[in-house]
């Protein structure tokens, strides 16, 4: 049986089985992703969401991709993870948890470590402890590859960290480190996904803490300047929105892990230079755009709390959970780039 199938087999069970499951973030990039793929498998879906980076609109392009009955199978609890009640009343008769809602970015963490850890924390434990005394089968939450922190070698590999580099780092750490106290304390586990790069269609590229993929896809429509910070050598491992929302279902539907708290790299496992990432954008967009092809980005300084590189073993995720990447880089900046231009005619 080849990983894809594991894939399929998970989606045509859950297709021919309802459950219900909580998103939280369901108006943020991921969340959205995750709501339209399981309202397209005819599951229940309460959503939870602030609305402080998750907009509106990515709810509102979900229900236009679904029919229908399948967009009535969606309750919208518009609410935070900072207050435990909310939290509580999502997860009641809940069978599954995907736990998305965060503050994400290096920098932000670094501007404001006093929200960053409200969210992060505090909000992570209402949702692990409500989870638990809902009895929700599985709890599944957006860890993140910058819980590797300084460790030098590459690729990651998910038993070997280093100390944490930003406020965010610290707090997706202590995330894991909540996810394994309550799996000994309680027996109450939690599965643990290190995102690495996530890109994809409904990222936001406005703001100052905007991702990169987005940012430049935008700053070359719009004619502006594009930035990278450092040398352009910086390389990243870049992992399509398609494949993370494969993850969170696989983990969910894991057998033989309830009570058990584990951390799975979710990415494609290559890596590539931001200067590289920028050529590739710049060429897809070049065929549509041709006023594009001869712009070249400006190199400023190093981001503080970032790492010069970053690439996943995934062989973990790959072995226990099925994972089989579906799109690599390039398949999934082609899917995003027309995305974006269609989003801007």
């Amino acid at each position: 049986m080849n990983h894809l199938t594991k894939y399929q087999k998970v989606l045509n069970h859950i297709f021919s089985n309802q459950y219900q499951w909580v998103v939280t973030g369901v108006a943020g990039f991921i969340g959205s992703n995750l709501l339209e793929l399981l309202l397209k498998h005819n599951q229940k879906v309460v959503g939870l969401d602030n609305f402080s980076t998750g907009k509106q609109e990515n709810i509102l392009d979900v229900k236009s991709s679904v029919s229908n009955e399948q967009w009535g199978l969606f309750q919208f609890v518009e609410g935070d993870i900072r207050n435990y009640d909310d939290c509580v009343s999502v997860c009641k008769e809940a069978d599954f948890v995907l736990h998305q809602a965060a503050l994400g970015s290096v920098p932000r963490s670094i501007e404001d470590p006093l929200k960053t850890n409200a969210n992060n924390v505090d909000g992570f434990l209402n949702m692990l402890f409500a989870a638990k005394d809902a009895k929700v089968r599985k709890m599944v939450y957006a860890a993140s590859s910058s819980t590797y922190g300084d460790h030098p070698d590459l690729p990651k590999v998910e038993n070997i960290i280093g100390k944490p580099l930003s406020p965010y780092a610290v707090t997706k750490l202590v995330n894991e480190l909540y996810a394994d106290v309550f799996s000994k304390t309680y027996g109450f586990g939690a599965i643990g996904l290190r995102y690495f790069n996530v890109f994809g269609k409904r990222q936001d590229p406005d703001g100052a803490y905007a991702a990169v993929i987005p940012k430049w896809i935008s700053a070359l429509l719009a004619n502006d300047d594009i930035y990278i910070n450092g040398d352009g050598k910086t390389s990243r491992d870049f992992c399509y929105i398609d494949n993370a929302v494969q993850a969170n279902i696989l983990a969910a539907m894991l057998d033989g892990f309830d009570g058990c708290s584990e951390v799975f790299n979710v990415a494609v496992g290559d890596r590539t230079s931001l200067y590289d990432l920028f050529v590739e954008i710049r060429n897809q967009l070049s065929l549509t755009k041709s006023s594009v092809k001869d712009i070249e980005p400006s190199f400023r300084d190093f981001r503080v709390g970032d790492v010069k590189h970053s690439l996943a073993d995934i062989s973990k995720s790959s072995i226990i959970l099925g994972y089989a990447p579906t799109h690599r880089l390039r398949e999934g900046l082609n899917n995003t780039v027309a995305w974006y231009l269609a989003k801007s005619q």
